[in-house]
C-alpha cells in the first residue's frame, strides 16, 4: 500500500504523564476493568483474541496451545511476587532474547520499570482478567490494555516466564508487547535497543568495542549510575554461526544485559569486572571470574562476594572480568533514558524537536547519496545551531533516525531497510536543494553507516550556522515512515524545507514575432486554417484531431493518442510546456520519471510542497513513476488552473480564505 505524506513539523517532546489509550472501544484500562466488575465477567480482548492469529501470521503451532488464565494455571496468582527483578525473566520457545534482555535491564531502574508496568493491578480485590502496560512509540506514550488469557502447553506457559511459576507480570508484559506489535511471531529476532527504547523513550547510542575509547569503563559505570538500560553481544559471521555456543560458554548472536560494574582487591590488585545476564536464565560464562568455582574467587573474601551478590548457581548471571569482556563480547548498545553527554559530570537536559515523516516512492524516496539523480528529492530538515556549549567553540546535537512500525508490518513481508543520514552545510538561499547542489557540495557529518536498524543515532559538534539533514533509505523506492529526534545541548532551530512553501505563479508566455516558417510548419498551419474554417475558430473535438496529427510528428514524444479531456484544456501553454517536457526529459524516454517531473514544475514556476508532490505521483505516475506527454499536460494544465483560481479568490475574500495555496490545489485539483 502507498505510504502518504506525515507532515514534518517539528513538535516539542511530550512529557509522559497520561499515556494515550489506544483499545479500539476507546475506552481506558479503568473503564474497562470497572464495566466488567459490574458485570459479573472476566476481561476478553477482542483487539487481540486468543486465537493462532494473535500467535504466529507464517504458520501453524506445532503443538496444540491451550490459552488459559494464570489462575487455571496455578491456585494462588501473583502479579509480582517479591519485587520485579532479574531473576523473574526466563525465555521461553520464542526468539525473543532481545526483548528479554531490555525486560531485565529495565527491572534495574525501578521509576521507568514503574512507568511500564502499572502497579494498579494484580489478581487480589478489583481483579477482572484485565491488566495495562505502557509503551513509547515514536514521540508519545501508549497505554496498551490486554486480558490474562496466556498461551500454554501441558499446563505450563510456552513463552516468557518467572523463576516462580506463581509471578505472571513478565509474562503479561510479553503479552502486551506482542500485541503493539501486532503477533508473538512478531517478535521474533530483534535488537535489545529497539524494546529499550520503548521502554523509556530514551535515545541509544551504539560502541563497537575494538573501538571504544580508552575510558569505556568509566563510560559504562556512569550510565549505569544515570539508570542507562546498557545491552551487549557477540556477532556473528554468518547465519549458522547464531546462538552458537563458544568454548567459554557464551552465546553468539544473543542478546546479553549488562546489569553491574565493580571492582575487588586481587593479589594486592584492583581488578574491573563486569556483571552479565543471559535472558535463558541459564548457559554462563566459564571462564575466569565466572560462577563455576573460579578459583579466582577464592582470594576474596566472603563478605566481598556477599557485597558482589557472587553465587555458584546456573541462573544466567555472571561476573567476568573487564578485559576478558572487551575481548569476547563486540558490540554494547546504551539507551540513554536523558541523551546526558556520557563525558559530563553533571546531568543536564536537551533540547528536543521531533520530525514525523514519510519515504513515498516516486516523491520523496530518493535513496542515499550514491543515486545522485534521486537523493536530492528526499525530505529535508534545517537545522539552525546558533548557542555553542559552554566553554566550547562548537554546538553538539544528537540525530536520531528511526523507520516506524516495521515489526508490526512483518506479517505483510515488510523487513527492516537500511537508512541513514546526511548532514550538509546549508547555503544562503531558501528552499529545497536541487540536484545540483549535491553534485558540487560534500556533506560534513553523517551517521555511521546506513544500516537495517530500526533507529540510527550519532552525536556531532558543529560550528554555530544553518545545515540540512537529510534522512534516507540506502536504496532508492523504498517506502517507510520514519520519526527524527534531534537533541542539542542548546536551543536549536529546526525547520522542514517542503512546509509552508507558495507557488510562484508563472507568466504567460509572450508572443513573439514570427521567425520564417520551416516548410512542416507551413503544413501545419495549412491544417489548421482547414480545420477551423473562416472564423479561426476549432472545437475541442476538432483541436483533439489537429493535435494528435501535429504530435505524431515529434517522434521524441511517446504518448497515448490524446483524449477530449486533454484537448479541452490545451491552449496557449501548449508550446512551453512542450519545450520543458523536453528539457527536463533527460534520459530522452520520450516520457518523464517523477523525479524529472519535479523539476519540470518548479521550472515552470510551481514550488509545490512534498505532500501535494505525492498526491501528484499518485495521480498521474504508472507502476513504473513515469508519465506520458498526455498525463504530464493534464496535471500542468489543473496545477495552472487551481492556481490562478486560488488567487482570484484570495484577492475577492481575504477574510474568508484559510487554506494555503498547497492545500487548495490539492483540493481542487480533485486527486
Amino acid at each position: 500500500m502507498p505510504y502518504l505524506h506525515r507532515p514534518l513539523r517539528p513538535q516539542p517532546q511530550p512529557v509522559p504523564r497520561d499515556a494515550r489509550t489506544i483499545h479500539s472501544s476507546g475506552q481506558s484500562f479503568e473503564q474497562l476493568r470497572q464495566g466488567c466488575l459490574q458485570s459479573g465477567t472476566l476481561f476478553e480482548d477482542a483487539d487481540f483474541p486468543a486465537s493462532n492469529g494473535s500467535l504466529f501470521y507464517s504458520e501453524r503451532p506445532q503443538v496444540p496451545f491451550v490459552w488459559k488464565r494464570p489462575g487455571e494455571i496455578v491456585e494462588n496468582p501473583e502479579f509480582i511476587l517479591g519485587g520485579a527483578t532479574r531473576t523473574d525473566i526466563c525465555q521461553g520457545e520464542l526468539g525473543d532474547c532481545w526483548l528479554l534482555a531490555a525486560i531485565a535491564s529495565l527491572t534495574l531502574n525501578q521509576k521507568a520499570l514503574a512507568r511500564v508496568v502499572p502497579q494498579d493491578q494484580g489478581f487480589g480485590s478489583g481483579y477482572a482478567g484485565i491488566f495495562h502496560f505502557q509503551f513509547w512509540q515514536h514521540s508519545e506514550w501508549l497505554d496498551v490494555v490486554i486480558d490474562d488469557r496466556l498461551p500454554t502447553f501441558r499446563n505450563r506457559l510456552v513463552f516468557l516466564h518467572s523463576v516462580d511459576h506463581n509471578e505472571f507480570w513478565s509474562a503479561l508484559l510479553e503479552k502486551a508487547y506482542a500485541k503493539l506489535n501486532g503477533s508473538y511471531e512478531a517478535l521474533k529476532g530483534g535488537s535489545a535497543m529497539e524494546a529499550m527504547e520503548d521502554f523509556t523513550g530514551g535515545v541509544a547510542e551504539n560502541f563497537q568495542i575494538r573501538e571504544a575509547p580508552e575510558d569505556f569503563y568509566e563510560i559504562l559505570e556512569k550510565a549505569l549510575k544515570r539508570g542507562s538500560l546498557l545491552g551487549c553481544s557477540i556477532d556473528t559471521l554468518n547465519v549458522s554461526e547464531s546462538e552458537a555456543r563458544t568454548p567459554f560458554g557464551l552465546i553468539k548472536g544473543h542478546a546479553y544485559t549488562v546489569t553491574g560494574l565493580d571492582q575487588v582487591n586481587f593479589h594486592g590488585q584492583r581488578i574491573k569486572l563486569i556483571r552479565v545476564r543471559n535472558p535463558w536464565g541459564q548457559v554462563e560464562w566459564n571462564g575466569p571470574w565466572s560462577d563455576s568455582y573460579s578459583p579466582e574467587w577464592r582470594s576474596v573474601n566472603l563478605e566481598e562476594q556477599k557485597r558482589l551478590g557472587h553465587t555458584a548457581l546456573d541462573d544466567g548471571e555472571f561476573w567476568m572480568a573487564f578485559e576478558d569482556f572487551k575481548t569476547h563480547f563486540d558490540k554494547v548498545e546504551i539507551c540513554n533514558l536523558t541523551p546526558d553527554a556520557l563525558e559530563d559530570n553533571a546531568l543536564h537536559r536537551w533540547e528536543v524537536t521531533i520530525h514525523q515523516g514519510s519515504w513515498v516512492r516516486g516523491s520523496t524516496a530518493g535513496g542515499c547519496r550514491n543515486f545522485l539523480d534521486t537523493f536530492w528529492t528526499n525530505p529535508q530538515i534545517k537545522l539552525s545551531l546558533t548557542e555553542t556549549d559552554e566553554g566550547q567553540e562548537g554546538c553538539t546535537f544528537l540525530a536520531a533516525l528511526m523507520q516506524k512500525d516495521r515489526r508490526k508490518l512483518k506479517r505483510f513481508g515488510a523487513n527492516m531497510l537500511t537508512i541513514g543520514y546526511a548532514i550538509y552545510q546549508c547555503p544562503d538561499k531558501d528552499g529545497h536543494l536541487s540536484r545540483d547542489f549535491f553534485r558540487y557540495h560534500a556533506s560534513l557529518a553523517r551517521s555511521k553507516t546506513f544500516i537495517n536498524l530500526r533507529e540510527v543515532s550519532g552525536r556531532f559538534q558543529l560550528p554555530p550556522g544553518d545545515y540540512i539533514l537529510i534522512p534516507s533509505t540506502f536504496e532508492p523506492h523504498q517506502e517507510a515512515d520514519f520519526c527524527l529526534r534531534i537533541f542539542s545541548e542548546k536551543r536549536a532551530v529546526t525547520r522542514d524545507l517542503d512546509e509552508n512553501i507558495d507557488i510562484d505563479l508563472p507568466e504567460l508566455p509572450k508572443s513573439t514575432p514570427q521567425e520564417e516558417e520551416t516548410e512542416e510548419e507551413q503544413q501545419f498551419r495549412a491544417l489548421f486554417r482547414q480545420i477551423a474554417g473562416e472564423d479561426m475558430e476549432v472545437s475541442a473535438e476538432e483541436l483533439e484531431y489537429l493535435l494528435n496529427a501535429v504530435l505524431q510528428k515529434k517522434t521524441a514524444l511517446k504518448f497515448k493518442r490524446l483524449s477530449l479531456l486533454s484537448c479541452r484544456n490545451i491552449i496557449s501553454l501548449m508550446d512551453h510546456w512542450m519545450d520543458l517536457f523536453l528539457q527536463f526529459d533527460v534520459d530522452k524516454s520520450g516520457t518523464m520519471s517523477s523525479y524529472e517531473l519535479r523539476t519540470a514544475l518548479k521550472a515552470a514556476g510551481f514550488q509545490l510542497s512534498g505532500h501535494l508532490l505525492q498526491l501528484i505521483v499518485l495521480r498521474y505516475a504508472d507502476e513504473a513513476l513515469q508519465l506520458d506527454f498526455d498525463d504530464y499536460l493534464n496535471c500542468l494544465v489543473r496545477l495552472e488552473t487551481a492556481s490562478r483560481v486560488f488567487q482570484s479568490l484570495s484577492v475577492k475574500n481575504k477574510d474568508f480564505i484559510h487554506l494555503n495555496i498547497n492545500e487548495f490545489i490539492s483540493l481542487t485539483m480533485n486527486i
